[in-house]
C-alpha cells in the first residue's frame, strides 16, 4: 500500500513537471510567433516587447522569463535555422538520397519561414546592421551553419557527387550567398515567386558544383598519358 501511494505522488509530480515544461514551451513558441509577426509588420525596431506580450496575450513580465532582451528573438530564429540544418545533414549522412535532392530539400526547408512572413528576411538584415549584439551573435551562427554546409558538401564530394577540385567550405560558402541573396531580392518584392526563384538558384548552383563523369575520365585520361 505504501508503494503503491508513494509510486502514485511520484507519478503526479512528473505529470505536473511534463505539464509545466509543455504549457513553458507553449509559452515561448508563442512570444516567438508574435514576435516575428510584428517583426514583419512593423519592422524589428519599431517593435516594443510590450507590443509582443499583447500580441502573445501575456503579461510583460513574462517575456523575460524566456528572452532577455527582443534581440533574443533574432537570435533564438537562427538557432530555429540552425536546428533543422543540423538534422538535415546527420539524415543526409544516414541516407542514401541524391545530394542534389538533399540540397534542394534543405534549402526548402530552411526557407518555410520566410515564405510565411516575407518581411522578417528584412528585419534580420535591419537587425544585423543596427545592432552590434545581434550581429555578433548571429555571426557566430553564420559560423556554425557554414561548418555544417560544408561538411554536407564533403560528404557529397565523398559520395562522387560534386566536384572536388574545390574545398567544401569555399562550395559551401558560395552556396550560402546565393541562397541569401535570392532571398533578401524576393523579400523586397515580397511575392510569390520565392520557390520559382529559388529553383532557379538551385539548378544553376547544381550545374556548377555536379561532378560530371566525363571531366574525371578526361583526367584520368590525362593521367594515364602522362605515365606513357
Amino acid at each position: 500500500m505504501a508503494c503503491s501511494t508513494h509510486c502514485e505522488g511520484a507519478a503526479r509530480k512528473t505529470g505536473a513537471a511534463s505539464r509545466r515544461v509543455r504549457r513553458s514551451a507553449e509559452l515561448r513558441e508563442r512570444l516567438f510567433r508574435a514576435a516575428l509577426a510584428l517583426f514583419g509588420k512593423k519592422g524589428f525596431a519599431q517593435t516594443t516587447v510590450e507590443d509582443i506580450t499583447e500580441a502573445a496575450d501575456v503579461g510583460k513580465g513574462t517575456f523575460f522569463n524566456y528572452f532577455p532582451t527582443k534581440e533574443h528573438i533574432l537570435m533564438a530564429f537562427g538557432e530555429m535555422q540552425l536546428g533543422k540544418l543540423e538534422a538535415i545533414v546527420r539524415d543526409a549522412q544516414q541516407s542514401d538520397l541524391p545530394m542534389q535532392d538533399v540540397l534542394r530539400m534543405l534549402v526548402l526547408r530552411m526557407t518555410e519561414e520566410p515564405i510565411r512572413n516575407p518581411a522578417i528576411v528584412r528585419a534580420l538584415l535591419l537587425a544585423n546592421l543596427s545592432s552590434v549584439h545581434v550581429r555578433g551573435a548571429m555571426l557566430r551562427i553564420h559560423d556554425r551553419n557554414r561548418a555544417l554546409l560544408g561538411k554536407l558538401i564533403r560528404h557529397g564530394q565523398e559520395r562522387s557527387e560534386i566536384r572536388t577540385d574545390l574545398p567544401a567550405e569555399e562550395i559551401a560558402q558560395v552556396w550560402r550567398q546565393t541562397i541569401f541573396g535570392t532571398l533578401l531580392f524576393w523579400s523586397l518584392a515580397g511575392d510569390a515567386s520565392l520557390t520559382e526563384r529559388i529553383e532557379q538558384s538551385l539548378n544553376i548552383l547544381w550545374s556548377g558544383i555536379a561532378s560530371h563523369p566525363s571531366a574525371h575520365s578526361t583526367k584520368r585520361r590525362k593521367k594515364a598519358g602522362d605515365k606513357e
